[in-house]
């Protein structure tokens, strides 16, 4: 304590606190974010590296839809290719057994016209039916053609002939056809009917 001129004792200021060293630093649990940016605002290197990874992804994913499609396209021209052989390979068969079947019904029909049982004629009946039921089993029917309009998916027409008929109609089949399911196996071989010719005017003297 320091004594004034007076006598009296004076109080000397005391020194201030000296400044502390951890004034501003970070407490515990406290977290610094931290950005990282290049300084001239560009994207950083992990961002870069995102946008490769997304870009291959989006690149692989057209890829395997790609592949996908070509596969099923595969498999479906696969289909179609097994298909076709079978119905080319059933096709030649059938179409060896048609005459057969074309000439069993011409004995037939003549047949009929005679009076009288006739026993091979019964069994050649017999076989006919024969055949007719295996061909509905294979999906195979007669193509209607009697008196229906001329059709050039079912029909070939082998001559016209003057009738009464509708000009176009097919008046008489020359031979039967087939189809197997919705294709054709054989057109019906026919006669269309068309227009009658207009008869002479007589001579007026």
């Amino acid at each position: 304590m320091v004594h004034s001129m007076s006598g009296e004792p004076t109080q000397q200021d005391e020194p201030a606190d000296p400044p502390s060293d951890t004034a501003g630093a970070v407490t515990e649990g406290e977290v610094i974010a931290v950005e990282v940016v290049s300084p001239d605002g560009a994207p950083n290197e992990l961002e870069l590296r995102c946008a490769a990874a997304e870009k291959e992804k989006k690149e692989n994913w057209d890829r395997y839809l790609r592949a996908a499609a070509d596969l099923e396209n595969l498999r479906k021209r696969q289909k179609r290719e097994v298909e076709e052989a079978k119905f080319e390979a059933k096709t030649k068969v059938l179409k060896e057994m048609l005459p057969v079947v074309d000439n069993l019904e011409r004995a037939i029909e003549h047949a009929t016209t005679q009076t009288g049982t006739n026993p091979i004629v019964e069994g050649v009946q017999l076989v006919l039916r024969q055949f007719t039921t295996a061909f509905e089993r294979l999906d195979v029917t007669p193509i209607e053609a009697a008196g229906q309009p001329f059709d050039p998916n079912l029909h070939e027409a082998i001559s016209q002939q003057e009738s009464d008929a509708p000009p176009g109609t097919i008046v008489q089949v020359l031979q039967r056809g087939y189809r197997m399911s919705e294709r054709l196996l054989r057109p019906a071989l026919v006669v269309v009917a068309s227009m009658k010719s207009p008869g002479q005017a007589p001579k007026i003297e």
